[in-house]
């Protein structure tokens, strides 16, 4: 039977795919609380919003730090809203496929269920997000032909090569779009001595993020607080300047992928060399990864359809398919 809802639990987004409606929710994974009344103030976007210019009494948290559970409470109460924000209320609770990072730990995946449960899920089953991201992709995971996935969240990079229904070789670094994004606050800080917040480095990064030299040089204005005289001061970075600052984590992502390669066995990196690397996840649409990976590695690569939905569709594909099995999904904790 049908678990009826797919989640990605992701460490920036969270998203839902309900069966015969499609995705009722792609949202932050953020939640306000005031901790003088010990309350929910708002979830997703709103909250994301008021990052940075909370009130007094009110903390923004991001629960859900590097793919993993960080406040539990917290993730509860922000999966309830969620679940009844895209799903409504039901007398009977749905169950669901929550996608994961492949390297959880037990103990992890242990909190990921117990936090579904407490939010009104029941029969929670965790499936490998490089594996969901395959499906989601458009590969038949079943065929006895492998394909490199390389899945770029927020908060981790999950590598793998899947054939035969599971994965193969899988690798999951905690390198992914927070540590880009990071990488942009130092550069401006070292380079330009100023300060500036997550989502200004965020909106520089998506407009005008960049990993290979392009023909048109983009530039962004961001707005921080000098380190000389702590006044405000506006920056204009251009792509070079993002080249530069995301090379440390680009690199890092690029010398995993070459690791599950090494680790491949030569049959399989021969199909990989036939079908490509497929690029998946939000963290993916950085202006040339694909020329990078190619270069690095020698072999084709080619994003996804959706590559920011690709985990969620996946999820929800492998059960409505009947694929959620002892094959390819993780363990269900009894």
């Amino acid at each position: 039977m049908s678990r009826k809802i797919a989640i990605d639990l992701g460490t920036s987004t969270f998203q839902i795919f309900v069966e015969g409606k499609g995705i009722v929710l792609n949202e932050p994974s953020v939640i306000a609380v005031d901790k003088v009344l010990n309350r929910v103030v708002c979830v997703g976007r709103e909250a994301a919003e008021l990052s940075g210019r909370e009130p007094y009494g009110v903390e923004v948290v991001r629960p859900i730090r590097e793919g993993v559970i960080s406040r539990f409470n917290h993730t509860v109460a922000m999966m309830r809203r969620f679940i009844q924000r895209g799903c409504g209320k039901q007398l009977i609770p749905p169950g669901a496929v929550i996608a994961v990072p492949s390297i959880v730990t037990d103990v992890e995946e242990h909190a990921v269920r117990d936090a579904a449960i407490s939010a009104g899920l029941k029969e929670p089953y965790l499936i490998d997000e490089p594996v969901a991201a395959a499906i989601g992709a458009g590969v038949d995971v079943t065929a006895d032909k492998g394909y490199m996935i390389v899945d770029i969240g927020g908060g981790t990079t999950d590598i793998a090569v899947v054939c035969l229904g599971g994965a193969v070789v899988s690798s999951s670094i905690k390198t992914a779009g927070d540590a880009m994004t990071d990488a942009v606050c130092r550069h401006v800080r070292n380079k330009y001595s100023a300060l500036i917040g997550q989502p200004e480095a965020e909106s520089a990064k998506i407009a005008i993020g960049s990993v290979w030299r392009r023909d048109d040089v983009g530039s962004s204005t961001v707005t921080g607080k000098s380190l000389k005289s702590g006044v405000p001061v506006m920056t204009e970075l251009t792509s070079y300047d993002m080249t530069e600052a995301l090379e440390e984590p680009i690199t890092r992502i690029a010398e995993e992928i070459c690791s599950v390669i090494e680790r491949t066995p030569p049959e399989l990196v021969t199909d990989i060399a036939d079908n490509g690397v497929i690029l998946t996840g939000g963290g993916s649409q950085i202006y040339g990864l694909d020329k990078l990976i190619a270069s690095v590695t020698g072999l084709p690569v080619r994003y996804a359809e959706n590559p920011e939905l690709c985990v969620v569709y996946g999820a929800a594909k492998a059960d409505t398919a009947g694929l959620v099995s002892d094959r390819i999904r993780r363990r269900s904790i009894k």
